[in-house]
């Protein structure tokens, strides 16, 4: 029997990246998923995003794996879209207890005209995490089972070293810091209820956010910023895999951990102890 039989997963972001390790791996240890994301370009951001296609290939994996999964394209800023997918997996699985918001993007990182990158980052990286909670936590409230919330945030959402103060960059820094406050709110809040809240801060991961070709010559041309010490982490590994930090979403979720809560829980190589 898997670590989280008899669970229910709602994650999203789930098309690609950690998301889709998330799912495929909760899946591995028997929960059932529930899979969201917008696949859909955002202007603001400089990397291709996730395809329906995408989020295709994450229900192939995890039906590969034996997992159960209900997958929708929804957008994490909007209610409609997100409280529609929540009822459709609803309706497959009856319920469900633990939420991975893990939604998330970088905004365009060069300088110049970017205002709205500000917005879009605090949309999606904030806001949404709240109107994800906000659409799951009514009904694991009255079901009355416990459960938990898996907040994806950041190194960079306890420390702004390696960032600078272009708008993406300043709402990411916002946004990870913020998810943190939400998290310690929620915890206290819900503790009565025996719902777990807790943060998720990895350094960097291998998944396209990260490894594309903008990026790459974003650090070529600001080495400064993306290449200098501050961006490194003392263990020497450039970036985890997301197993890394599904890894700990499976402790965090699973009942080893059912008196864990209002924490902020690193995988970072390091990246915070210097």
């Amino acid at each position: 029997m898997g670590r989280l039989e008899g669970k229910v997963a709602f994650i999203t972001g789930a098309a690609r990246g950690q998301g889709r390790s998330h799912a495929v791996r909760l899946a591995e240890e028997g929960a059932a998923i529930i899979a969201v994301d917008i696949c859909e370009q955002i202007p603001s951001v400089f990397y291709p995003m996730a395809t329906k296609e995408d989020l295709d290939e994450t229900v192939a994996l995890v039906e590969g794996v034996d997992g159960r999964i209900v997958a929708r394209v929804a957008d994490v800023r909007d209610k409609v879209s997100l409280q529609s997918a929540y009822e459709a997996g609803i309706r497959e699985f009856g319920h469900v207890d633990t939420v991975l918001p893990n939604a998330g993007i970088m905004p365009v990182i060069n300088e110049g005209e970017q205002e709205q990158a500000w917005f879009d980052g605090i949309d999606v990286l904030l806001t949404g995490v709240w109107r994800t909670m906000e659409t799951c936590l009514p009904g694991m409230i009255d079901r009355g089972r416990g459960g938990s919330v898996l907040i994806t945030s950041s190194a960079a959402g306890l420390s702004s070293i390696g960032l600078n103060t272009v708008p993406g960059q300043a709402a990411y820094s916002a946004a990870k810091h913020g998810v943190v406050g939400l998290m310690r709110l929620y915890a206290s809040q819900l503790a009565k209820h025996m719902i777990r809240v807790n943060t998720i801060h990895p350094t960097g991961v291998n998944t396209p956010m990260v490894v594309n070709e903008p990026y790459g010559a974003f650090v070529q041309e600001f080495p400064e910023i993306a290449g200098s010490p501050n961006y490194q982490n003392p263990m020497p590994v450039p970036l985890v895999e997301p197993v890394d930090i599904s890894n700990a979403m499976v402790y965090l979720a699973s009942d080893e951990a059912r008196y864990v809560t209002g924490v902020t829980f690193p995988v970072d190589a390091g990246y915070l102890n210097r």
